[in-house]
């Protein structure tokens, strides 16, 4: 049985759980997220918990048992708390703007400034210059426009100037050395 998989997932209170057939959907304070089954997989509900189960123990349905579970307790913290990630900006006149909730200015060694456009159900917070906040109620979504924001420009290994995560280590490479 799955360590993960096994383990219910409790509904803090304003969130609504709706299962319809493969479908889950969860709606809560933030928002609301939407989620097909795949596989094997059911799910029941249980008073103030979920439970998720497989049919059979084929190698298919052992892999996606946790992952399931993982997803939809991940949509029922995206409704309730929401997921933020934060970045750093490092470097001599690297800098940030809010240009509103829903986007950002960024000057980051360009010859002009790169505007970036947050997708729905996603807002920028820029706290200091050289910090950026962002947030939202779906976990992969947040990740992948925190990423999209870095690739802009990337920390590079000699000075470690760029776009990198909070608490991120960058490894240093050695320069040239003079003769």
């Amino acid at each position: 049985m799955s360590r993960i998989g096994k383990q219910p997932i409790t509904l803090p209170s304003g969130v609504e759980v709706t299962i319809d057939g493969v479908a889950v959907r969860v709606k809560g304070p933030k928002g609301q997220l939407e989620h097909r089954l795949v596989g094997d997989v059911s799910i029941a509900h249980d008073g103030d918990a979920l439970n998720v189960t497989r049919a059979d123990d084929t190698r298919s349905n052992r892999s996606l048992h946790g992952l399931q579970r993982s997803l939809i307790a991940n949509m029922v913290i995206g409704v309730s708390d929401g997921f933020s990630k934060e970045l750093e900006i490092v470097g001599v006149g690297y800098r940030a703007q809010a240009q509103g909730p829903n986007a950002i200015e960024l000057s980051v060694g360009f010859s002009h400034t790169v505007r970036f456009d947050a997708p729905e159900g996603v807002t920028f917070e820029v706290p200091q210059p050289t910090r950026i906040v962002v947030r939202g109620h779906d976990k992969q979504l947040v990740g992948q426009v925190a990423a999209d924001i870095r690739k802009i420009r990337k920390p590079e290994p000699y000075k470690g100037k760029g776009i990198r995560y909070a608490g991120e280590h960058i490894r240093r490479k050695a320069g040239k050395s003079a003769k």
